[in-house]
């Protein structure tokens, strides 16, 4: 696999998380919060996400997957992580960097709201509507992107490309 185009310019991810980072900030005005990134792939975006907004919330980690080393979801989820804080009665903004068949979030999702928080919001850096399998509501979405793979800010192939400044799209070599 080789890149193939830029997708997104890290000028233009940069802007859009801003802009997500005070939408967020205005959202949860005058609360506290506990944000939950998914890993791997979310890291960089929650560093900048966390950095561009002006409020100061609790951080908690989940690790699932569903690809493996390959392109498109096997469907299974597997927790490879589990948070280690409590959430009962705690507002939860969970950030991902990606929803594609929703499987994934769904389930999440699910998971989170069995420990009963007060209340749940999902942040998404970038959204495939055409890959959608399970509805899932997500508040805050930076782009919506064609059904192709991307890599880069964070995102992988068989963890490889995460460090790319942009998101860009891969090829067969």
């Amino acid at each position: 696999m080789i890149i193939d185009k830029i997708l997104l310019s890290e000028n233009l991810i940069l802007q859009r998380v801003q802009e997500l980072g005070q939408q967020i900030t205005n959202d949860y005005c005058g609360q506290s919060f506990i944000l939950i990134c998914v890993l791997k792939g979310a890291l960089v975006f929650v560093a900048d996400l966390i950095r561009s907004m002006d409020a100061h919330p609790d951080l908690d980690f989940v690790q699932i997957s569903s690809y493996g080393n390959k392109t498109e979801s096997s469907g299974n989820i597997d927790f490879l992580r589990e948070l280690t804080t409590n959430i009962k009665g705690q507002n939860i903004l969970v950030v991902d960097d990606i929803i594609d068949s929703g499987l994934t979030l769904y389930h999440l999702n699910k998971y989170l709201l069995s420990k009963k928080p007060s209340s749940l919001r999902t942040c998404v850096l970038l959204s495939k509507p055409d890959r959608r399998k399970k509805h899932v509501e997500v508040d805050y979405v930076g782009f919506d992107i064609p059904d192709e793979f991307v890599v880069g800010y964070g995102l992988d192939f068989s963890e490889k490309y995460r460090g790319l400044r942009s998101i860009a799209t891969l090829r067969m070599a």
